[in-house]
């Protein structure tokens, strides 16, 4: 990603990101274009949105997908996951950002996914309300759980097929099979 313009106040990104048309996240100053999502993106992150809002339409806690920023503010950081979910009362002081997620779930593409594993995963790990953070594979049936430990470490769990995801942040479990129902993981012959 390259950034828009050398630097920015956060308080301004927010003003100019309400009359955009695409999505820019946010980094110390730095505003950086957001990418397209593929089919297999789109199509896995409606199914665990309608999953996730199912679950979650009773109770405290809600789910909010693509469109809501997060913001890190320790970092001065505002991101876009493709979900969060929020149970904390705080944030349902804020319609613009979140800031208080305890799952947190990025699906992978090839433009992002090492950021979704690198620096994104670092500055997650700075909320200390975040108790799960998964990545969804969208070439292959494979899910990635990283929930935090009560010593403060990061215990993975990789899970594939038939295998069960249990979310502990929120009490779910959902078949891997479910994310990806109608999901089309064939070899994209286009791009060959």
């Amino acid at each position: 990603m390259i950034a828009l313009q050398n630097y920015f106040p956060s308080d301004e990104y927010l003003q100019w990101e309400e009359r955009q048309k695409e999505k820019h996240e946010y980094v110390d100053g730095q505003i950086y274009a957001m990418a397209g999502a593929s089919e297999n993106h789109v199509d896995i992150t409606t199914n665990l949105t309608v999953i996730l809002a199912s679950h979650l339409r009773v109770g405290n806690c809600k789910v909010f997908p693509t469109d809501m920023r997060l913001h890190i503010a320790s970092k001065s950081i505002y991101y876009y996951p493709d979900l969060l979910v929020t149970c904390d009362p705080r944030d349902r002081q804020n319609k613009q950002y979140k800031s208080y997620p305890c799952l947190i779930i990025e699906v992978l593409s090839e433009s992002t996914e090492a950021k979704d594993r690198g620096v994104k995963f670092a500055h997650y790990q700075t909320l200390e309300s975040l108790q799960e953070y998964v990545l969804v594979s969208q070439w292959e049936k494979r899910v990635e759980v990283f929930r935090r430990t009560d010593r403060q470490f990061w215990l993975l769990q990789t899970l594939t097929d038939d295998d069960i995801i249990e979310l502990q942040s929120i009490n779910l479990s959902i078949p891997v099979t479910a994310i990806y129902e109608g999901v089309d993981l064939s070899p994209d012959l286009t791009s060959v």
